[in-house]
C-alpha cells in the first residue's frame, strides 16, 4: 500500500494512506492487520483523514516493509477483523451529536424568530408530557422539574432559555444512550471472541482438533469441562452443567442432556457433551447477546445511579425553594432563578461521560471492562488475590524433564500424558502437549472417555487399565496410588511444579513443569501497594515449598498453598464478612468460583473460556502492568466523579444563591448553568490520567 509519512519520532510514526476516501471497514482492516504485525505495539486509524498512528518497538525498516506489503483486499487481513469493532457505533453517535449542535446554530442564524418560537413550543410538548406523566404516576422526579422549567420559560416568553434547556437535555440523553450502547457493544464483542479450535468426532469415532471456521452444519463436536461451546447445536450424548448467563441471563448453571439445545458462547462448568452443530460461525450470536443485555442495569456504576437518584431527590427542594422564594419576596424573577438551575442536566450528563472515558482508556490499554460498576469496585478494593499459575507466572509453562519409574519409557509416558491433557484448557496441560509436539511424539486417541476432576486431574482407561494424571494430592492422597518409593519423591527437583502420572494404581512418571515467574510480577505488586491496595495475596494449588519460593520472590503479603477452588471462593467470602473489598485475578477453570465471588473478577485473556466468561474484566496476557493501569484508571475515574459532584453542587448552588439575592437574573443563571454543564461534560471526555491531578484537587 502506498503511504506518506507525515510525522515520526522514535518508536512512533504517523502515515497517510494515498487514497481519496477510507471506509469504516477499511479502517478496521488497517487497524487490526497492522496491530497484528510483529513489533507493533499500538495502532490508531482515522478514516476521515486516511491517517494511521503506529507505535512500534522494532526497527523502522520493518514498519516500512509492513506498510508496503499491506493490502485492503488481502483476505488474511480482512479475516483478522471481528464481527463488530465498535467503530460504526461510535461514528453514529459522533455524527448525531455533531448534527444536533450544528442544527441548533444554523437554526438560530437562518430561521426567523417567530418560526423558532413555534418550533420551541412544539419540541417542548415532549418534555411537558413527560412531567405530567410522572406526576400522574405519583412521582416527583427530574422530568417534573424539566417540564416546569421549560413550561414557565415559555409562559414568560423566554424562548431562548427554554430552547437551551431542551438542547442540553437532548445532548445528555444522547450521551447517556451512547455510554449504555458502548458498554453493551464492548461486552458483546468480548463474549463473541475466544474460540478458535474445537474437538470434532469423525465417522469412525476418532476425535480431531480443527479450526471452528471449518466446522459445518451437521458436524459433531465435543465440549468438556471449562470449555466454551463454540456453535449452536443439539446435545446427542453426554451430560453437562452449562453456564449460559451470557445468553439467557440465568445465574445458575443449567443441566443439559440428550435432546437439549445449547448456545454458542455458553460454557461447560462440569461434565461433557457431544453436540450436532445447527448454526455455523457468524450465525448472529452477537445480535442475540446484544438483545439479551440491552436493558441490563448491570452496566451502570453505583456512581451513575447515585447521580440519577440525587438529581431526583433534589427536585422537591428545587420546587420548594422556588415556591418559598416567591412567597417571601413576591418576586417572580428571583423565584425563577432557582428553577433555571436544576442540577439534573450536569449530574446526568457528566457521570455517564466519565464512565465512557474510563472504559475507552481501558480499551486502549488492552483492558476489557464489562461495566462501570466494576471500575468502581477496583477503585474501592483494598485486597487483591492472585492465582499463581498463568497469572504471576507466565501463561506458557514448559516441561523441564520427565522422571519415569519401573523402567517405563520417557517418551511413551510423555505421549500418554499429552494424549490426556490435550482435551482440557489449562496452561500446564498446554505445556505437556507442546513438549510432546516438540519431540515429534504423535498421540492419536487410544483411550476411552476422559473425565476431568476440577483442580485435581484427569482420569481415563487405556488398554483396560485406569490412567490418572494430576497433582500429588489427587494421585497419592485421593486416589491412593502406590509410589515406587516414597524416598524418591523427596529428591524431586524442588524448583519445579510436579505433575504425577499413574497407571493401574501405580505412579509411572512425574513430569517436572518449569513455571517461570513473570519478570514484572514483583514490580506490579509494589505498584499496586502504592495505588492503595493494602493486601496482596497469592493462592495456588501447588505445594507449600513452591508457593513459599514464589511468594518470596514476588513480595506478596500472604500466600496460601494447596488450595482447592472452593477454598479460594471461601476465602473471598470471609474477606467480605470482614468488610473488605476484594479483586480476584486468575486464568484457569479452578479460578472461576473465586472470580464469580469477588467484587471484581479479572481474567487473563489467554486463560480458560469459563474464566473469561465469568470474569468482569479481562486484561491482556502480555504483561501484568495492565493491572496497575486498571487500578490507576479506576482511581482516576472516582476522583473525577467526586470532582464533578463537588463542582456541580457548588457552582449551581452559588448560582441559586446569587439569583435569590437578585444579583443574577434568570436568563443569566440559565446561561451560566448551561455553560458549566457543557464545560464539565467536555472535561469529563478528556483522558482520565491526564486530568487526574485536577480531579483530585
Amino acid at each position: 500500500m502506498k503511504c506518506k509519512i507525515l510525522h515520526e519520532t522514535k518508536g512512533r510514526m504517523r502515515v497517510r494512506f494515498c487514497m481519496k476516501r477510507m471506509t469504516l471497514k477499511q479502517a478496521d482492516i488497517a487497524e487490526y492487520a497492522l496491530s497484528a504485525a510483529a513489533g507493533v505495539t499500538r495502532v490508531q486509524v482515522f478514516d476521515r483523514t486516511c491517517d494511521a498512528v503506529i507505535a512500534y518497538s522494532c526497527d523502522r525498516a520493518e514498519i516500512i516493509r509492513t506498510l508496503a506489503q499491506f493490502s485492503f483486499t488481502d483476505e488474511k487481513n480482512a479475516a483478522l477483523v471481528p464481527e463488530k469493532t465498535g467503530r460504526e457505533l461510535n461514528r453514529y453517535y459522533e455524527d448525531k451529536l455533531a448534527g444536533i449542535v450544528l442544527k441548533r446554530f444554523v437554526n438560530k442564524l437562518i430561521i426567523p424568530q417567530p418560526i423558532r418560537r413555534i418550533i420551541a413550543v412544539f419540541k417542548a410538548m415532549k418534555y411537558i408530557w413527560r412531567g405530567i406523566k410522572c406526576l400522574l404516576e405519583g412521582k416527583l422526579e427530574v422530568a417534573v422539574l424539566d417540564a416546569t422549567a421549560i413550561g414557565v420559560s415559555l409562559l414568560r416568553g423566554d424562548f431562548d432559555t427554554a430552547g437551551s434547556v431542551m438542547f442540553l437535555l437532548n445532548v445528555g440523553d444522547i450521551l447517556d444512550e451512547w455510554t449504555h450502547r458502548k458498554s453493551i457493544d464492548d461486552l458483546a464483542r468480548t463474549m463473541s471472541l475466544g474460540v478458535e479450535q474445537v474437538w470434532t468426532k469423525t465417522a469412525d469415532g476418532q476425535e480431531l482438533l480443527m479450526p471452528v471456521s471449518e466446522v459445518r452444519k451437521g458436524d459433531t463436536v465435543i465440549v468438556r469441562t471449562g470449555s466454551m461451546i463454540p456453535l449452536d447445536g443439539k446435545v446427542i450424548s453426554g451430560d453437562a452443567m452449562v453456564n449460559q448467563a451470557s445468553m439467557t441471563g440465568e445465574s445458575v448453571p443449567v443441566h443439559k442432556s440428550e435432546g437439549a439445545y445449547v448456545y454458542a458462547g455458553t460454557v461447560v462448568e462440569d461434565g461433557e457433551c457431544t453436540i450436532v452443530v445447527e448454526n455455523t460461525a457468524g450465525g448472529g450470536r452477537y445480535d442475540r447477546i446484544v438483545k439479551m443485555i440491552e436493558e441490563s442495569e448491570k452496566l451502570k456504576s453505583a456512581a451513575e445511579d447515585k447521580a440519577s437518584h440525587l438529581a431526583d431527590k433534589l427536585v422537591p427542594w428545587s420546587l420548594g425553594g422556588t415556591l418559598l422564594t416567591w412567597l417571601l419576596t413576591r418576586n417572580v424573577t428571583k423565584a425563577l432563578s432557582i428553577l433555571m438551575v436544576d442540577f439534573s442536566c450536569a449530574l446526568k450528563l457528566a457521570m455517564p461521560i466519565s464512565v465512557l472515558s474510563a472504559m475507552r482508556d481501558c480499551s486502549r490499554a488492552g483492558i476489557t471492562v464489562k461495566g462501570g460498576r466494576f471500575l468502581e469496585a477496583v477503585a474501592e478494593a483494598d485486597t487483591i488475590v492472585f492465582d499463581k499459575t498463568g497469572t504471576l507466572t507466565h501463561s506458557s509453562p514448559r516441561v523441564s524433564q520427565v522422571i519415569t519409574f519401573g523402567g517405563r519409557d520417557e517418551a511413551e509416558m510423555l505421549r500418554l500424558a499429552a494424549c490426556l491433557e490435550e482435551h482440557y484448557p489449562h496452561s500446564i496441560a498446554n505445556a505437556v502437549v507442546a513438549a510432546a509436539a516438540e519431540r515429534g511424539l504423535e498421540h492419536e486417541e487410544f483411550h476411552s472417555k476422559v473425565e476431568y476432576v476440577v483442580a485435581h486431574g484427569i482420569s481415563s482407561m487405556v488398554e483396560g487399565e485406569r490412567v490418572l494424571i494430576g497433582s500429588h494430592h489427587f494421585i497419592i492422597e485421593d486416589e491412593g496410588c502406590t509410589p515406587p518409593d516414597e524416598r524418591i519423591f523427596r529428591h524431586l527437583p524442588k524448583e519445579y511444579s510436579h505433575l504425577y502420572l499413574a497407571i493401574g494404581g501405580e505412579v509411572a512418571a512425574v513430569i517436572c513443569i518449569e513455571d517461570p515467574l513473570r519478570e514484572e510480577a514483583a514490580d506490579v505488586v509494589r505498584k499496586l501497594h502504592e495505588c492503595g491496595i493494602s493486601r496482596v495475596i497469592m493462592m495456588t494449588g501447588d505445594n507449600e515449598r513452591t508457593a513459599k519460593a514464589v511468594a518470596g520472590k514476588v513480595g506478596v503479603d500472604e500466600y496460601r498453598a494447596e488450595v482447592l477452588p472452593e477454598d479460594k471462593a471461601a476465602f473471598i467470602r470471609a474477606e467480605h464478612a470482614a468488610g473488605r473489598k476484594v479483586v480476584m485475578i486468575g486464568d484457569g477453570v479452578n479460578d472461576s468460583p473465586a472470580l464469580s465471588e469477588a467484587d471484581a473478577g479479572i481474567a487473563i485473556s489467554t486463560g480458560a473460556a469459563i474464566a473469561r466468561e465469568i470474569a468482569d474484566i479481562t486484561i491482556s496476557a502480555d504483561d501484568l502492568y495492565a493491572l496497575v493501569e486498571l487500578k490507576q484508571l479506576s482511581n482516576a475515574l472516582m476522583s473525577r466523579i467526586g470532582w464533578n459532584f463537588r463542582t456541580i453542587i457548588g457552582f449551581n448552588g452559588g448560582l441559586i444563591a446569587l439569583g435569590v439575592l437578585g444579583v443574577l437574573p434568570p436568563a443569566t443563571s440559565a446561561l451560566l448553568h448551561n455553560a458549566s454543564t457543557l464545560a464539565i461534560g467536555l472535561r469529563s471526555m478528556t483522558e482520565l490520567k491526564t486530568g487526574q491531578t485536577n480531579g483530585q484537587s
